[in-house]
């Protein structure tokens, strides 16, 4: 007869005093030779061309004593939190209204969103910040159904990203159509090169494939700048027209939107409505996807993620499954790139390097590949963490390091993990024991 196993308690979690001080002496040390070079000495051209160079053991000291304690408080933290299976410190009565909470996020963020242009009217800065990070959340969307959905590495996404915008600069400078006519072509092209980097990728995994999806990410941008009879080169493309609201411009002439209601101007009405444009289109993406992980694609792309071998033994075609999945998120970034080019009304080939493709690929990574929710504030959190820390510009890299760091610690799945599966068994069910040769199953 075993002995029972005993239960954990609080006590068998007492924090080690001696273990945590060693680890964050340890954590300690390492940032001091990090940083040593990197922020404790500072070279520079002095007058006459020599080097020269400047101390600044002030910050690394101050640094290191950051990591020191903050190396102290992850593993507080880490105790505090617990692995799965341990008994945790929060109390009861705060999970439930926690699990409230969780469950209120997403309407609340929804609601206050359609808000943002009510309450911040005035606020000019505020509505072009709320248009860059919808633009995210969609690009981030829309490559979730090729990374968190399909699991294939995509490190060129910008690509679709860039065919978008230019279709619709192209399409709308030299031939005059609108915007509305514009942006599904601008989606379809792109999901016409997304089809084409399917094809090479078929076989690929893992390190191959991001290998040959960031340089399908880097052939578009150097075509777009090689090939300036068409794009303009690096000169981009400039008087991209505007959208419209059912064919009425938002100027301040007498055929304009604010004329024919009857109301004052302002240039604040056109980032209104750009606003609402782009919430509308992420929207449009999050209410396909959804959908769609509900088909049989969906399922299909959920098995390929998990195991492609056993997606093969069930009989589903990873070919069509693969290159739906890139035409699918393609669309979705030239859509959003058609937005970006009407918003700005210029591009260029500096807005579509790998640094965009790595900041959308973070995004979702850190909000939780599959999940919707976290990818949305993933955008939020990194698109407005990155304004909030401008006026720091010198150490804003590296708390951004040091919070994605932090955030694989806690959550190594994302913001909000989310891999289960659509379709399951919510109870077990027997099988028939002519069915097995086991007996009952």
């Amino acid at each position: 007869m075993t002995a029972p196993v005993p239960k954990p308690t609080l006590a068998s979690r007492a924090p080690d005093v001696g273990f945590i001080f060693k680890k964050a002496l340890i954590s300690a040390l390492v940032a001091l030779v990090l940083f040593s070079l990197m922020i404790g000495i500072r070279t520079e051209a002095g007058p006459a061309g020599q080097l020269i160079y400047l101390t600044r053991f002030g910050d690394l000291a101050a640094i290191v004593a950051a990591v020191f304690g903050g190396s102290i408080i992850v593993e507080l933290l880490r105790l505090w939190w617990g692995p799965v299976g341990t008994i945790r410190i929060v109390p009861p009565s705060v999970q439930s209204p926690l699990a409230v909470l969780r469950r209120a996020i997403a309407p609340v963020l929804l609601i206050f969103t359609f808000l943002v242009p009510v309450i911040f009217y005035d606020q000019r800065y505020i509505l072009d910040l709320g248009i860059l990070v919808l633009t995210y959340v969609m690009l981030g969307w829309g490559l979730n159904v090729v990374v968190g959905l399909a699991g294939l590495l995509d490190l060129g996404y910008v690509a679709f990203y860039a065919v978008g915008a230019y279709s619709y600069a192209l399409l709308a400078t030299n031939f005059g159509l609108s915007f509305w006519v514009c942006l599904p072509l601008a989606g379809i092209l792109a999901a016409f090169w997304g089809v084409l980097l399917g094809f090479p990728v078929l076989r690929l995994r893992g390190d191959y494939l991001a290998i040959v999806t960031l340089a399908f990410g880097e052939i578009i941008r150097l075509v777009i700048i090689n090939w300036q009879s068409l794009t303009g080169g690096p000169n981009g493309v400039s008087g991209i027209p505007r959208p419209s609201f059912f064919g009425i411009p938002l100027t301040p002439g007498d055929d304009g939107l604010a004329a024919k209601l009857g109301i004052e101007f302002s240039p604040t009405h056109r980032i209104v409505f750009l606003f609402y444009v782009i919430l509308a289109l992420a929207l449009l993406t999050n209410w396909v996807t959804i959908r769609l992980r509900r088909l049989p694609i969906g399922r299909a792309w959920e098995a390929l993620r998990e195991d492609e071998v056993a997606c093969r033994a069930l009989g589903i075609n990873t070919t069509t499954t693969k290159l739906t999945a890139f035409a699918t998120g393609a669309m979705f970034g030239g859509l959003a790139g058609a937005f970006f080019a009407t918003r700005q009304g210029f591009i260029s080939p500096e807005s579509f390097t790998f640094q965009e493709s790595a900041l959308v690929l973070a995004i979702v990574v850190l909000g939780g590949m599959g999940s919707q929710l976290g990818v949305a504030l993933a955008a939020l959190t990194m698109i407005g963490g990155f304004e909030l820390f401008r006026g720091l510009e010198q150490y804003r890299m590296l708390v951004f390091g040091l919070a994605m760091v932090l955030l694989m610690i806690w959550r190594p799945r994302g913001l909000i993990g989310h891999r289960a599966p659509t379709v399951f068994l919510k109870h077990s069910q027997a099988i028939s024991s002519d069915l097995v040769k086991e007996g009952h199953g």
